[in-house]
């Protein structure tokens, strides 16, 4: 029986070693076999056995400090936003409410008096930023001391005590104070999470900008009358009124009416797509220009608009291989520095100094090694380059394609409905008999396939208004062409070796005819009947208009291009040297691709494939990154890491380069985070950083690692 994904929202998490000590103690649950937590996306995503009491990992969860709420499909979530922006407007509140009475504290230190009633005062300010307005951090110390267990938490809550503790003492003994110390460092450390709390806000917003553009109501058509009806409320067969101007409702097929529809958001592509009657709209696309009658097919989890949600999310729930290393260094870091701080303390007084010179190096080391940016590193620049991507028009299956994409080194192209439209038209026809009858004979045994070339021959013979009959004993010869009964005659249409298969002696003038066709850049075959060839035949394809222009900026990124197709290698050859790709692999029967792909890769290529069709499928799964034309079928997209919108070939070089990019982002945040905690740690220890500049720099150490992760927003941005 297959495992169940269950979705928890977390609360009480603020640093990398909470998010890991949650992991460990969920996937030590009974019937658990997984749990991947997510500091940036405060979630739990655990992988258990059907049936698994989800209350005992709320309460394993709650013994240790944190909250989890079931996640229950269907059922309202308020959005990660929203939360980071209740964090935000908390934390705002408790910073001004700190900064309030921390700067006369810090005045009176720096510019009173040295007398005792000063003193008082400055004791008197600093209390309730202390014990009120810095609780949180006390409070979740506290908590997870009765675990025990430690976080972030833990060393501010420590830090600033013994700041605190000290200077009362100090008051008493008539010694040096800094109870300012203590209220500064509280200050700070609120004033970085307001502005991190912000920062993960804006990072987190692609989702939900992603929900806004749905439409709450539609109109919809009942006993011959419009009424507004709640997105919510529709139903498969509603039928919906579109206006121009206005959002499509749900995803459907147009019954009446045609229009343009600014798809923008699904694909990313701007040029508005024709649409008529019976062609797919999605739902949150604009209607142009004409008013259209739309019967919905497909409501509310299953929208291809609910499906981009869901892969953004599945993809910001998940870990990139690099983020381990991160997880490993955290669930140590924070006894280590307790014995760090320790030592420092102890270190300070065997050499002779002040005890108030100990106690404040000590502090500086606590403060100073707290985990957060080690954290938000990677989490948070996978959730910006993810969200950035559904803008675009690529989908990231999982956080691991980030990793995959930095070794790429081959790009191979499917060739119909990637380079090219897909959209295949009769081109060529060359008989020495009557063209209407052998157009009807061959368009009839064509009509029962739904290959591109098929489609093309039985659709250019309606065009010419040739009336076709239903063909007898059908067969597909997958790669080759088709067989089929017309009028009581086997018909045989295909490539040459399917003809040479089936009998048939192929004369010169048709091999010649054959060439010409191939030649010129068509897909030619042949087709026969009674012993004897009698035509030979040509569909054109279009290429997309950015083919080349890809072509070109993945050559120049140093990535070779390849091209595979079943066609024969001199139309394969034309096609390809049209848009600049040398490497061509022709030929090729469907069920080969694969082992194409894999014949790449055991000569050390690192290889993406890009394709659309069923048949793409195996390639797709036995590349080193597979990109699925979203425009393709189900199969396709379904064993594609990555997911492609459109059909325009640019997003595979965008979906490359959003990648790497974000790569990058993620080894400069983790470069940073190690760097600052591993210079910081020794200057703290040995007396050359105070606690006051201490907490400034590590609340802005998060704060960095979020705002470098938020330039990712601007990648592709013209």
């Amino acid at each position: 029986m297959a495992d169940d994904t269950l979705v928890f929202d977390v609360e009480g998490m603020t640093c990398a070693s909470c998010a890991l000590r949650i992991e460990r103690v969920l996937g030590k649950q009974e019937g658990v076999d997984s749990a991947v937590v997510s500091l940036a996306g405060k979630e739990a995503r655990v992988t258990a056995a059907p049936g698994v009491d989800v209350s005992a990992l709320t309460e394993a969860a709650a013994r240790i400090g944190y909250t989890l709420t079931p996640v229950i499909a269907g059922e309202e979530r308020e959005s990660l936003a929203d939360r980071y922006d209740t964090e935000t407007r908390y934390q705002a509140r408790m910073a001004l409410g700190a900064a309030l009475f921390t700067l006369p504290a810090a005045l009176l230190a720096m510019f009173g008096p040295m007398e005792q009633w000063v003193t008082a005062a400055v004791w008197a300010l600093v209390t309730p930023v202390e014990f009120v307005f810095g609780w949180q951090f006390h409070r979740n110390a506290a908590v997870r001391l009765r675990g025990f267990t430690a976080n972030m938490d833990t060393l501010v809550s420590m830090g600033t005590l013994a700041a605190y503790g000290w200077s009362v003492y100090a008051f008493f003994a008539d010694e040096h104070v800094f109870f300012e110390t203590a209220a500064v460092i509280v200050t700070f450390l609120l004033l970085g999470r307001f502005f991190e709390a912000r920062s993960k806000g804006r990072a987190s917003s692609a989702i939900t900008r992603l929900l806004e553009l749905g439409v709450r109501e539609a109109r919809v058509l009942r006993d011959g009358a419009e009424t507004m009806v709640a997105t919510d409320h529709l139903v498969p067969g509603d039928r919906m009124v579109i206006r121009p101007g206005e959002k499509v409702p749900t995803d459907g097929r147009i019954v009446e009416g045609g229009s343009s529809f600014d798809e923008s958001m699904l694909t990313g592509e701007s040029t508005p797509v024709g649409k008529a009657v019976g062609d797919e709209v999605f739902g949150a696309t604009i209607n142009q220009f004409g008013m259209v009658v739309v019967e919905a097919t497909k409501v509310g989890r299953e929208t291809a608009l609910a499906q981009i949600v869901r892969l953004v999310e599945d993809a910001q729930a998940t870990k990139a291989p690099i983020q381990h290393l991160a997880d490993r260094i955290a669930a140590v870091f924070v006894p280590i520095v307790l014995v760090i701080a320790a030592i420092t303390l102890a270190g300070w007084l065997v050499a002779s100094h002040p005890l108030a010179d100990a106690v404040q190096a000590a502090v500086a080391v606590l403060i100073i090694a707290c985990p957060c940016a080690l954290g938000l590193a990677t989490p948070t620049a996978i959730m910006v380059g993810s969200g950035r991507g559904a803008q675009l028009g690529v989908l990231f299956r999982n956080a691991e394609v980030f990793e995959r994409t930095r070794t790429i080194d081959t790009v191979v192209f499917d060739k119909t409905g990637t380079l090219t439209r897909g959209a295949m038209t009769l081109a060529d026809l060359i008989t020495d008999e009557d063209e209407v009858q052998v157009l009807r004979v061959v368009g009839s045994v064509e009509s029962a396939s739904e290959h591109p070339v098929a489609r093309a021959v039985a659709l250019g013979a309606e065009e010419r208004d040739i009336t076709l009959a239903r063909p007898d004993r059908f067969t597909a010869v997958p790669g080759l062409g088709v067989r089929g009964v017309v009028d009581g005659v086997e018909v045989v249409a295909g490539k040459p070796k399917l003809m040479a298969e089936a009998g048939f002696v192929i004369p010169e003038r048709f091999e010649q005819a054959l060439g010409a066709i191939e030649a010129s850049g068509h897909t030619g075959f042949l087709a026969g009947w009674n012993g004897e060839v009698r035509a030979a035949l040509g569909v054109a394809d279009t290429l997309r208009e950015s083919a080349a222009a890809v072509v070109a900026r993945l050559r120049a990124r140093g990535v070779e291009v390849a091209m595979i197709t079943g066609d024969n290698r001199r139309t394969a050859e034309a096609i390809a040297g049209q848009v600049g790709i040398d490497r061509v692999i022709a030929e090729v029967l469907p069920g080969d691709k694969a082992a194409e792909v894999e014949r790449l890769r055991a000569a050390g290529r690192r290889v993406a494939f890009v394709g659309d069709g069923v048949n793409d499928a195996p390639a797709l799964i036995a590349a080193d990154l597979g990109m699925a034309i979203g425009t393709g079928s189900d199969v396709a997209v379904e064993a594609g890491q990555v997911v492609l919108m459109s059909g325009d070939p640019q997003l595979a070089e965008v979906a490359l380069g959003l990648a790497a990019r974000t790569f990058r982002v993620i080894k400069e945040n983790l470069f940073w985070a190690f760097a600052y905690n591993i210079a910081a740690i020794p200057l703290a220890a040995f007396g050359f950083l105070d606690p006051m500049i201490a907490a400034a720099a590590m609340a802005m150490s998060s704060v960095s690692v979020v705002g470098n992760s938020l330039r990712l927003r601007r990648f592709g941005a013209r």
